[in-house]
């Protein structure tokens, strides 16, 4: 029998290297600062002022708190309280009939999923009871100790405040975050469309096929902007610091899903355009500047969607690009040139959309005759 070579297992390289890890840490001292502050104050609070003895669930619910999926930290300071409470509610009568060890710590995990399961309680909630009922049943007060349901209870409800607190009065700046992440989308956008246009003016299909490989590869940064959006509406509309900017916040997160639509619309458009090339049609005059007019309007909102100075020169080139190729269809049109030419027009709706206006006015302006 053959021999197989021992091979030693080998630690996947690490993509970045220990001076971009150092450089990273300038950005996240705020969350440095957070984790620190939050933990150390709901110990300090739970033990000195509520005399707490075995404090240690206020700063584990502190920093599920911060740690919480961005928009959902509100949520997730009342599940943690929630889950708490039925996790000891629970925990502590099943301790006080059959006591501790290792077979009871398997009961009660047991019998919290399902106690959880019936009362509607699921996620985080449910991660937290599980949790509280097995240190009830594995931690042993010590003598003299309160209460220790209602201790556990009120060191989560510390801690979930302080990891809440700490949030909002340490917020990140959401219009600079929300920015930051729809110019990168933009700008992808637009070289999408460039890349379109480009394949437009010299029939080359390869060239519309590439950019409905960027088109498609975008989706992990519209997941990026959309969890973005969540996270910086519940800091505006939160956090006392940051209200001034809550109506420059809320015309970023309306205008994330009509983004969304017209990267959608982009990939559209490069099928269709390939096809149309790939079957040897004649692109009707005038698609490319249609399209390069969507690539001057993408870059104007790139430069700052908060500022509507200049969207209606954008818009005016949006409502240019949709007459130009509605006036390009020839008298016998395909599939493909048709789609094309209301992909664009698509295209134009979506972006008037996302720069803030309304329906009516996109029914008017661009309705060609």
């Amino acid at each position: 029998m053959r021999e197989v070579p021992f091979r030693r297992l080998r630690m996947p390289r690490p993509q970045t290297t220990f001076a971009d890890r150092v450089r990273s840490l300038r950005h996240q001292w705020r969350m440095i600062l957070r984790i620190g502050v939050a933990t150390g104050g709901a110990f300090g609070f739970a033990t000195h002022v509520l005399g707490h003895q075995q404090a240690f669930f206020a700063p584990i619910a502190a920093v599920l708190a911060i740690m919480a999926g961005p928009g959902l930290r509100a949520r997730v300071a009342f599940e943690i309280v929630l889950g708490v409470a039925v996790g000891v509610l629970v925990g502590e009568l099943l301790i006080l009939g059959i006591g501790r060890g290792a077979w009871q710590i398997t009961l009660v995990a047991a019998l919290m999923v399902i106690v959880s399961t019936l009362v509607g309680i699921k996620g985080m909630a449910m991660t937290q009871a599980i949790n509280s009922g097995v240190l009830l049943a594995a931690v042993v007060p010590l003598p003299g100790a309160t209460d220790p349901a209602l201790t556990r209870f009120l060191d989560s409800l510390v801690g979930g405040l302080f990891g809440l607190a700490v949030v909002l009065l340490l917020p990140r700046n959401p219009v600079r975050d929300i920015d930051g992440d729809v110019q990168k989308l933009l700008r992808r956008l637009g070289g999408v469309l460039s890349r379109i246009a480009q394949a437009l003016r010299t029939d080359d299909p390869s060239l519309a096929d590439l950019a409905l490989e960027e088109a498609r590869a975008t989706q992990g940064l519209i997941d990026s902007v959309s969890e973005t959006a969540s996270n910086v509406a519940e800091i505006a509309r939160m956090s006392p610091m940051r209200w001034r900017q809550r109506s420059d916040v809320a015309r970023y997160v309306s205008s994330v899903t009509d983004l969304d639509n017209a990267m959608r619309d982009a990939r559209v458009l490069a099928r269709r355009v390939a096809a149309m090339l790939r079957h040897h049609e004649t692109a009707p005059p005038g698609l490319d500047e249609a399209v390069d007019r969507l690539v001057v309007a993408v870059g104007t909102f790139s430069d700052d969607l908060s500022q509507d100075a200049d969207f209606e020169n954008a818009r005016e080139e949006l409502v240019e690009a949709t007459r130009i190729a509605m006036a390009s269809l020839p008298e016998i049109i395909t599939v493909n040139t048709a789609s094309v030419v209301a992909q664009i027009r698509s295209l134009s709706a979506d972006l008037m959309l996302a720069s803030g206006a309304s329906r009516a006015e996109l029914d008017k302006r661009l309705d060609v005759d």
